[in-house]
């Protein structure tokens, strides 16, 4: 039996997807402690960088672009729809707590 598929070798993907994503985490850190912007422009600078990394981990760790079409594009909206909910609930809360 032969195989067409070589699992032996080195993960290159899955490696350069880890160091952007802890990267991207250092440079998150970075801006909120040490750059000495407006605590607006970091949120937002922040949620970029947080997206960001979300869609590079989607790529490169969760295989996103081998789905079988349309039921791959449903999942996604709906997993991204959970997420938006999440994070503007979450800031919502967070900002009304006196």
């Amino acid at each position: 039996m032969s195989s067409k598929t070589n699992n032996h070798h080195f993960p290159w993907s899955q490696l350069i997807g880890f160091i952007l994503s802890v990267g991207l985490t250092f440079l998150a850190v970075y801006l909120g402690l040490h750059a000495g912007l407006a605590i607006n422009i970091v949120i937002v600078m922040v949620f970029v960088l947080a997206f960001l990394q979300a869609a590079i981990q989607l790529f490169m760790f969760m295989h996103v672009t081998e789905g079988e079409g349309r039921w791959q594009v449903g999942k996604m909206l709906s997993a991204t729809l959970i997420a938006i909910i999440i994070v503007v609930g979450s800031v919502w809360v967070m900002t009304s707590m006196h």
